[in-house]
């Protein structure tokens, strides 16, 4: 411990490291329930390449394990600390480099926030979609590392369809660059893509660029209820089928309807069953709500209400920004799985859900992507009651297990971290492993970066 901070500091200033327990408890985990989370040696909180080449290299040669943090708004436990470790808190490391209009890309460190970015381009007539409900609070790097998506999916992609390029410090302190800042680039191996999703596994990433697109039309927002949620994803069916293109297509079942009312008092109909939201960008957003308004007639929606100006449309999006938080309220703790079904198995999906929310004898919101399959199923439970915990990771895995019959999978834009470790295995199978395995030995091969994660 000594030789590891002696070696620290110097080149380091002495207040990127940290030791004192009562702060770097602070550090220890993220905000995923039931992984478990260890007691890292040192906090370190690097503000340039340089020095984060010079943590690794400390790691390196002290045979330390390092895992790199962004918020820690994760929800699978990737950036839980492990014994002994030194914690790469990137937050400090927040500049925007670049915007450039003529090629629309951006040039970021990983501790940039996401909607600190969003609200910079948008001066300039750009937009950057990916926004996870998080994106007031994480930030690029943790976005990169896990792959997350947000709810404008369904339309504009994930958070990988929009890194061209990155510079990436690995495991021995040498820095990499990968990809490019070019539309178009086929140049070897595509391992920016690789380290998308890779939650520090493979190494640290210092910079990225971004794709940047123009800033769309203000979009309005259709709220529709329906008396069940198959009858809500069969609104869904019917906008995908009729070739329609939204910004997002969001849905709130009547548990997160009713939480998010406790909580924020915004007057939601919390006697239905299902609120579908969908929303439009185009030239004409108002003639694309109203076909959309007839299919979820067809489909039985209740009532269909469509915004009438931006005001009511963002005052919509807030409230289903607001529903994992909202849910929270629920019970002292919470689960949120992150499984990703085909659109045409969504009804079944929630439907069997509920069925065990029912078996479990437990409350279980369910928040969805409806646009791009992706669930969002969160199990509230009371974390001090021993017996209600245990029932609450047996229906997390149950549903786990669905998505997966169901030709899902357990992650579409969380990850796996510690949560879900078994279940990647189950879904890639034995060779898939064995490669995954390969390729973290190529970069890592001493097992330092972010051990115990993903497998």
């Amino acid at each position: 411990m000594d030789d590891l901070l002696v070696r620290l500091r110097e080149h380091l200033p002495a207040d990127a490291v940290i030791t004192d327990p009562d702060i770097t408890g602070g550090y220890a985990h993220d905000m995923a329930s039931f992984c478990a989370a260890g007691t890292p040696a040192v906090v370190v909180l690097p503000r340039t390449v340089e020095q984060v080449q010079h943590v690794m290299r400390t790691a390196t040669a002290l045979r330390v394990p390092v895992v790199p943090q962004g918020a820690r708004t994760g929800l699978s436990g990737a950036a839980n600390a492990s014994d002994g470790c030194i914690v790469l808190s990137l937050v400090k490391m927040d500049r925007i480099l670049e915007v450039n209009p003529v090629d629309r890309v951006a040039v970021v460190e990983p501790g940039v926030i996401n909607a600190v970015l969003s609200r910079e381009v948008q001066k300039l007539g750009l937009y950057y979609p990916p926004d996870p409900s998080s994106w007031e609070m994480c930030t690029i790097g943790g976005n990169i590392g896990t792959a997350s998506g947000g709810l404008c999916c369904v339309k504009y992609g994930v958070t990988a369809e929009y890194v061209l390029g990155l510079e990436v410090v690995l495991a021995d302190g040498r820095l990499m660059s990968t990809g490019r800042r070019t539309a178009k680039g086929v140049a070897g191996y595509d391992l920016t893509r690789l380290f998308v999703g890779s939650e520090g596994s493979l190494g640290i990433v210092v910079k990225a660029v971004l794709a940047l697109r123009p800033s769309p039309p203000p979009q309005l927002v259709l709220a529709a209820e329906f008396a069940t949620a198959a009858a809500a994803c069969d609104a869904v069916v019917r906008i995908m089928e009729r070739g329609h293109t939204p910004s997002l297509l969001e849905l709130m079942d009547r548990t997160t309807i009713q939480a998010v009312n406790r909580m924020a008092h915004m007057g939601l109909p919390d006697s239905t069953e299902a609120l579908l939201l969908a929303a439009f960008d185009t030239p004409d957003p108002a003639a694309d709500l109203a076909a959309v308004a007839e299919l979820c007639t067809a489909a039985g929606a209740t009532q269909v209400v469509p915004a009438e100006d931006a005001a009511e449309s963002e005052l919509l999006l807030q409230a289903r920004r607001l529903s994992l938080t909202a849910l929270e309220t629920i019970k002292s703790a919470t689960m949120i799985d992150d499984v990703c079904v085909p659109r045409s198995k969504l009804a079944a999906m929630i439907e069997r859900t509920s069925a065990i929310a029912a078996k479990y004898d437990l409350t279980i919101g369910v928040c969805a992507h409806a646009g791009d399959g992706n669930t969002h199923p969160v199990v509230c439970f009371d974390a001090a009651d021993e017996d209600e915990s245990r029932r609450a990771r047996e229906s997390f895995d149950e549903i786990m297990a669905l998505g997966l019959e169901l030709g899902g999978t357990i992650t579409g834009e969380h990850g796996v971290g510690v949560l879900k470790k078994e279940w990647l295995a189950r879904e890639l199978g034995p060779v898939g492993i064995e490669m995954q395995r390969a390729v973290k030995h190529a970069f890592d091969p001493l097992g330092l970066l972010n051990p115990g994660k993903l497998f």
